[in-house]
């Protein structure tokens, strides 16, 4: 996986954790405030074992890691109507 791919993947995944977290606040209260967020996406495990990974290596540093398991929501597609006159 390249770096571009992996980087564009993770931020996607942090758009849906901070969707998810302005819905229900109570959650950020949960994170250390000096603690690494690493989220492992469920249904991408490819991504998620190279997550998996940096939060072994931040751990091994001496890193406080929050790991974070996270499923894609799904997206449900809108209904369209069009009224003409």
């Amino acid at each position: 996986m390249g770096r571009n791919d992996l980087t564009k993947r993770n931020l996607d995944l942090l758009d849906d954790f901070m969707r998810y977290a302005f819905d229900h606040p109570g959650i950020l209260d949960q994170i250390p405030q000096d603690a690494q967020l690493v989220i492992l996406p469920v249904d991408d495990p490819e991504l998620s074992t190279e997550n998996r990974q940096m939060a072994s290596m931040l751990y091994a540093r001496g890193e406080k890691v929050v790991l974070i398991k996270l499923k894609r929501p799904e997206i449900h597609p809108p209904d369209l109507e069009l009224l003409t006159a």
